[in-house]
């Protein structure tokens, strides 16, 4: 039998939920790379300990602000409706999939960037393995049997979040046309499977 996990206690809920906030608040002003450790701390009432006895760490922290957004994200391409989830053909899931990373990628990008750059690396972060798994799956359901783990890696290139910041935020590039150049790039890769 193993033992229970003890119930965090209600003042560390409190700080808890008092950091993130101000984690929040000051990503709005200064963006993610504004977010100090110290800053934060000092925007919390708590002291630096308590941040770090907390997150572990910047990365750390990053990861816990993009976790609520990445679980409701991963639970719509695992378990949502079609065409993201279950129930579509693999190229239609893979093209919808494509198009909810790129909106996903504009809308918490900061966040996601400095939670990459960690110091485990950006190919290392648990989503990014199950984003390209994920990937690889849709190819194979949708016929493409010609090395489908290297397909995926290059195809999750295409989705990188710094190049696809810098093509809408530095090159102007909408997101939608984006999701179109996704669109055609899978059709295009599956057509012949």
């Amino acid at each position: 039998m193993t033992p229970a996990t003890p119930a965090e206690r209600s003042d560390a809920v409190r700080n808890r939920e008092r950091l993130l906030a101000a984690a929040r608040e000051l990503i709005s002003e200064c963006g993610a790379e504004g977010l100090t450790m110290d800053r934060l701390a000092e925007r919390a009432g708590v002291g630096k300990g308590t941040v770090f006895r907390r997150f572990g760490s910047r990365a750390g922290l990053m990861l816990t602000l993009l976790d609520d957004s990445e679980s409701a994200f991963q639970a719509r391409f695992l378990f949502g409706p079609p065409p993201l989830g279950p129930g579509a053909p693999g190229r239609e899931r893979l093209i919808a999939f494509g198009s909810e990373r790129i909106a996903y990628v504009v809308e918490f990008g900061d966040l996601v960037l400095a939670a990459e750059n960690a110091s485990r690396g950006r190919f290392d972060v648990p989503a990014a393995a199950l984003w390209h798994r994920h990937i690889e799956v849709l190819l194979r359901e949708a016929g493409f049997d010609s090395d489908p783990w290297l397909m995926a890696g290059s195809l999750s290139a295409t989705l990188d979040p710094e190049r696809l910041l810098h093509l809408v935020r530095d090159r102007g590039v909408a997101p939608e046309r984006l999701a179109a150049s996704w669109a055609d790039l899978v059709t295009r890769v599956v057509k012949d499977a």
